[in-house]
């Protein structure tokens, strides 16, 4: 993934950063799997150590997390997104970061959560970005996964009336198991839903993958 796809990714959620919090920071609240996904992910997780939200946005995710009890940090690529969630989230810590490249130590965190962040990652960098999330997690830690299901590559250049320059990958279920598995992932949990109402989401099917590192890894 080029410098400047990097850049561009960071430029255009700065540009959404306010609206995307305002449109979406309470999606939760209108999407009981995705909550009761999250639950059981907290309940394995809690009192073992720092658990990552990952292109955590307006920090949502790593706020609900937070609730139940967990140690999180929320790490993005954008300066913007960080600025609106540590005003939403002023207990939780936020930093910048690049799941390609990531500046923490080899088992840092017992869990992440990537909520629709694999997304701006191409098929050919996917593996890279999987292996340097795995390299991040103790044994034993947990990768929760939730991502847009297809085939399709595509580019946005509007939303919410605001110009940007973004691209998606969709991935499917079983691409994305295999490509967990080829660095060293186990798979835990594969589940796939139906989209909820248009004026609650984008219309598209969705995955959520529970995958572990192991506990003795090489």
């Amino acid at each position: 993934m080029n410098p400047e796809r990097l850049n561009l990714t960071a430029g255009s959620y700065d540009d959404i950063a306010a609206e995307y919090a305002h449109q979406l920071y309470r999606e939760l609240d209108n999407k009981p799997m995705d909550r009761a996904t999250l639950d059981r992910f907290a309940d394995q997780l809690r009192g073992r150590g720092t658990v990552c939200d990952m292109g955590c946005g307006p920090g949502h995710i790593g706020r609900y997390l937070a609730d139940r009890g967990l140690d999180v940090i929320g790490v993005d690529l954008s300066p913007g997104m960080l600025q609106q969630a540590a005003a939403l989230n002023p207990d939780i810590e936020f930093r910048r970061g690049n799941m390609l490249a990531l500046d923490w130590p080899e088992g840092s965190w017992t869990g992440i959560a990537a909520f629709y962040s694999i997304i701006h990652i191409p098929r050919d960098a996917v593996g890279a970005a999987l292996n340097e999330m795995r390299r991040v997690l103790r044994p034993g830690g947990l990768l929760l996964l939730a991502f847009h299901l297809g085939d399709a590559d595509l580019h946005e250049t509007e939303v919410w009336g605001i110009s940007i320059d973004l691209e998606y990958t969709m991935y499917g279920a079983v691409e994305m198991t295999d490509n967990l598995r080829a660095v060293g992932f186990e798979i835990v949990e594969v589940t796939e839903r139906e989209p909820y109402a248009p004026d609650i989401e984008y219309q598209s099917r969705r995955a959520y993958i529970l995958a572990r590192k192991p506990e003795k890894f090489g």
